[in-house]
């Protein structure tokens, strides 16, 4: 007996005394040891194989066997044996298999992730049983079971600024990983306190702000963005207060005030100015006749909106309040939209009047931002829900309720206004998308959290006063602890509804758990709709990770409520025509070459509007656009010039319908313009591509070119028919930098 036959043998031995010590303990076990393997007569490199459940000391033995035939010395018989195989033995099953009858085996061959089992025969030959089983089904079948580690995500916190205390405790309840000063790998998610911009250079990933946010939310912006969805859909956006732009609409809100008063000398309106950068209440003031305007603010040229005062507002202990209601824009392609459950109510702290010229100035008795209110010798700070001046919004629906409010009609004129105000936003945050991520280029997803402050009127109406794309998300606040000391103490209102907030947000953007979607065919000009599977289903499977999470308290309201709301989104199929037609990657603003060729695609120009009247239409909005936004950083046509050319354009050729039907009708007309061309581009390339398979068959001299097929005669007359036949159509009618 060779000396390599006793090593094996003892360690065979040693082997199944450690799995016999570690059954005793209940522990599964599984040791790998090298042996000598047989030379291998196939290939010169053979996958080395795992043995499961085998007499090894046999495989030793008849390496050795044949060794000893050829009559080589043990030296060279330790050469030609000296490839390793792993010899894996599985407890408690793979030992009842080592004295099981008929020696069978499990062969895995590494590297090539198949698994051979078979029985041993009396002549030494092997029987394959079963081929092509994974590796993890076989130890599964012995018993095991693979745990799978999954690694926890990470969130980039580096920039989070005040949100930072509220986040820690959303990650730590997740069990996810917090970069506090930031990392040189790629994070998971970045949360910015401020802006998209906050992180340059972030190639991967998720960002909880979207490019150009702060610009659309600007109180001008939103207005002008309403504003056209009222000249398309006036009884659909009647939730936000008539207003008007300063300075450049100052002679006309003069001018209607007086027309008011002279028809009827009972009404005194009252009006609220708003600056259009400012935030946490900083400017705003009341004034009753507009020439209080330019005594209180100094000079007209000071950019604000002026706003209609809602007089009636509900009333609860006498007190004025709104809602700051959190929403979650997940997507913008395809749009999904998310509101959360929970909100809190902002009341005043001083019990409220109608206006008149001696309370104007009080602000405590007008303005519900928490940040003047908290000054107030009157606010109280509750750790009570129900209480104080700062509540959770179930509070008060619940308290409602019990007078016999109908909170269901309430809150499902909320959501409709959540949706509708989004929808509005949604055409120019994809301008600013595509400019800072152009299509092909690397970058991050992104996704925002959004702060609507809704007030309810007495007749329970809700009302839009604003919406902040920095929604405060601090949970402590400002206390004096001592006569001028003053710190930050937990608060337990903002706590409650805020963690909430950013721990769910955090759920629905994890990575590790993506939602599947049918892509439905694109029809027309990039118009497309995405079903997400089980939308909702995330609120009944909580993260892994998070262990025993609440359910969701953000509930998803779009795409869920399409059918309700997809109609309004004919500002969104503008959009996505200008955003054809930009040309360069990354640009904003829409030049004179590209306008004229997005009329002579869609096939808009006639004998009656010459491609020179186009040139002084596009002049003509250009320049006025040019005036009213003199800081833009681009010349050229922008989305809201390209909207008012868009509207002369649908007026010009149906001018007895109603706006939103021109526009529709327009839209249909340019879409089935380009779907046409897309279709004529894809018939030449395949064209193009048979004759060059043909020439590349059969080389033949090329001969005279049939003028029949480049004559322009045929193009012209077909265009002049789609004219004739567009005009036979009958369209059918479509149903800030502060956190505040």
């Amino acid at each position: 007996m060779s000396d390599h036959y006793v090593q094996v043998k003892v360690q065979l031995e040693q082997m199944k005394s450690l799995v016999q010590d570690a059954e005793k303990e209940g522990v599964d076990t599984e040791e790998q040891v090298p042996v000598s393997s047989p030379p291998a007569s196939v290939s010169p490199d053979p996958p080395s194989i795992t043995i499961a459940g085998t007499d090894a000391a046999n495989t030793s033995t008849s390496c050795k066997n044949r060794g000893k035939s050829r009559g080589k010395p043990a030296k060279e018989d330790k050469n030609s044996c000296g490839k390793h195989i792993s010899v894996t033995l599985h407890s408690p099953v793979v030992m009842k298999n080592l004295n099981r009858l008929g020696h069978e085996r499990t062969l895995h061959i590494k590297g090539t992730g198949k698994i051979l089992q078979g029985k041993s025969e009396p002549n030494g030959n092997y029987v394959t049983i079963h081929q092509s089983k994974n590796i993890q089904d076989a130890r599964r079948e012995d018993g095991f079971k693979l745990a799978r580690k999954k690694k926890p995500v990470t969130v980039d916190t580096s920039k989070a600024k005040t949100s930072l205390e509220a986040l820690k405790l959303s990650i730590k309840q997740l069990k996810w990983k917090e970069f506090p000063l930031g990392r040189r790998a790629a994070c998971d998610i970045y949360w910015h306190g401020v802006s998209f911009h906050d992180n340059e250079n972030i190639v991967s990933g998720q960002v909880n702000k979207f490019p150009g946010m702060i610009e659309m939310l600007r109180k001008i912006n939103l207005s002008r963005a309403v504003r056209t969805m009222q000249d398309l859909f006036p009884e659909e956006y009647d939730f936000y207060p008539r207003s008007w732009i300063l300075p450049e609409e100052y002679q006309q809100f003069v001018t209607q005030i007086r027309l008011v008063k002279e028809n009827d000398a009972t009404v005194n309106p009252t009006f609220i100015v708003k600056p259009d950068g400012g935030s946490q209440g900083d400017g705003i003031y009341l004034i009753r006749d507009p020439s209080d305007l330019k005594l209180m603010a100094g000079s007209q040229a000071k950019q604000a909106v002026v706003q209609e005062y809602i007089q009636k507002p509900l009333l609860i202990d006498k007190l004025k309040f709104d809602i700051r209601l959190y929403v979650l824009i997940k997507c913008l392609e395809p749009l999904e939209i998310y509101i959360a459950k929970e909100g809190l109510t902002r009341f005043c702290t001083e019990p409220y009047q109608e206006p008149s010229q001696k309370n104007l100035s009080h602000v405590f008795m007008h303005l519900t931002n928490y940040s003047l209110n908290v000054h107030s010798g009157n606010f109280v700070h509750s750790d009570s829900q129900s209480t104080g001046s700062k509540r959770t919004l179930s509070s008060v629906l619940y308290r409602l309720a019990a007078k016999g409010v109908d909170i269901k009609k309430v809150w499902s004129d909320i959501i409709a206004l959540v949706i509708k105000t989004v929808i509005a936003v949604v055409p120019e945050l994809k301008v600013y998308y595509q400019a800072d991520i152009p299509p092909g280029k690397p970058g991050p997803t992104c996704f925002q959290i959004l702060g609507f402050d809704i007030l309810l009127m007495k007749n329970l109406k809700p009302v839009l006063l604003e919406v902040n794309s920095n929604p405060s998300m601090r949970i402590e606040h400002e206390q004096e602890v001592a006569p001028g000391v003053f710190e930050y103490v937990p608060s337990p209102v903002d706590e409650e509804v805020k963690v909430g907030v950013i721990r769910d947000t955090l759920r629905l953007m994890d990575p590790g758990h993506k939602k599947p979607t049918i892509s439905l065919p694109k029809t027309g000009c990039e118009q497309r709709e995405e079903i997400p599977m089980e939308a909702e289903s995330q609120d009944r499977n909580p993260d892994e990770g998070g262990g025993s999470l609440p359910s969701l308290c953000l509930k998803q309201v779009y795409p869920k409520y399409t059918k309700q709301f997809n109609y309004l989104r004919l500002v969104e199929r503008i959009a996505a025509l200008f955003i054809r037609f930009l040309g360069v990657k990354g640009n904003m603003r829409l030049g004179p070459t590209a306008f004229r060729t997005f009329i002579r695609t869609c096939k808009l120009s006639n004998s009656n509007f010459t491609m020179a009247s186009v040139d002084i239409l596009y002049i003509d909005i250009t320049r006025r656009w040019s005036g009213v936004m003199p800081d833009s950083r681009e010349a050229g046509m922008g989305l809201q010039a390209f909207v008012e050319a868009f509207f002369y354009l649908a007026a010009r050729r149906f001018k007895s319908l109603s706006l939103k039907e021109q526009v529709a009708a327009l839209l249909e007309l340019c879409e089935a313009a380009l779907a046409s061309q897309l279709g004529v581009a894809e018939d030449r390339r395949s064209v193009s591509c048979s004759r060059a398979q043909q020439r590349g068959a059969r080389t033949q001299p090329l001969g005279p070119t049939n003028p029949q097929l480049t004559s322009p005669a045929p193009l012209r007359r077909a265009a002049s028919q789609d004219y004739r036949l567009h005009q036979r159509l009958k369209p059918r009618t479509l149903r800030a930098n502060v956190e505040n």
